[in-house]
């Protein structure tokens, strides 16, 4: 007890405020369970030794399991009370699910309480092509052959796309008629809001349409949001 009245950083704050007292090894130690739900993560910190009140290691766990944002948040406030009152409020919000991988060795399953970021969210890496069961997949069959490299295929993307923004573009630029605009909008299943801009035309005698871009809305499409965003 004498020792908790001086623990007075914002670290303590992502752990249970209680530690168990263990030996590891023949030497004594806290072990601290962190807060987040799903995690219970177990960091010891050693009581024989010359770092003995180093929160290192606490506070690298509190960045990979919560995120540096919300711990330079906790570092800012004044006291352990309001820094456990912060730790709660962000521990209350799932509202998308956290990333998870696997421990090595184990196969078992442990989750971050640091949610996904909208571009991790978004992310498709290319990376897929060094898969062990793509490769499979591609090979089976067909021994000799090569994938491209993920940085291949990345920058070929990246070129398409740009030169066929360039050729439509030219083509409506160009084009000697109407070009009628449209837009579509909707929610997917998991709630997230997207909206379309179309282009329709008549192409050599035939009907065209030609999707232009294809977006994210922040809000639900209702009329009032839509006003406001666009």
């Amino acid at each position: 007890e004498c020792m908790m009245k001086k623990w007075s950083a914002s670290a303590y704050a992502f752990f249970h405020p209680i530690p168990a007292i263990e030996y590891h090894h023949g030497c004594k130690c806290h072990v601290f369970s962190c807060a987040a739900k799903e995690c219970e993560q177990g960091i010891a910190c050693y009581l024989d030794t010359t770092d003995k009140e180093s929160m290192g290691n606490m506070r690298k766990h509190i960045r990979s399991c919560w995120g540096t944002d919300v711990l330079d948040m906790a570092d800012n406030i004044e006291n352990l009370e309001s820094a456990r009152r912060l730790v709660k409020a962000h521990q209350n919000n799932r509202t998308i699910t956290s990333m998870f991988e696997c421990l090595k060795g184990k196969g078992a399953v442990t989750y971050s309480h640091h949610a996904h970021t909208k571009t991790e969210m978004c992310l498709r890496p290319f990376n897929i092509v060094k898969d062990h069961g793509f490769n499979c997949l591609m090979k089976t069959g067909h021994p000799a052959y090569y994938p491209p490299h993920p940085m291949t295929i990345s920058c070929d993307a990246k070129t398409i796309f740009a030169k066929t923004c360039q050729q439509i573009a030219k083509l409506l630029q160009e084009y000697d008629g109407e070009l009628n605009f449209a837009t579509d909008a909707w929610t997917s299943p998991n709630h997230q809001v997207f909206i379309t801009f179309m282009v329709h035309f008549i192409h050599d005698g035939h009907p065209i349409c030609m999707l232009l871009d294809f977006i994210e809305v922040a809000k639900s499409h209702s009329g009032d949001n839509l006003a406001e965003a666009f």
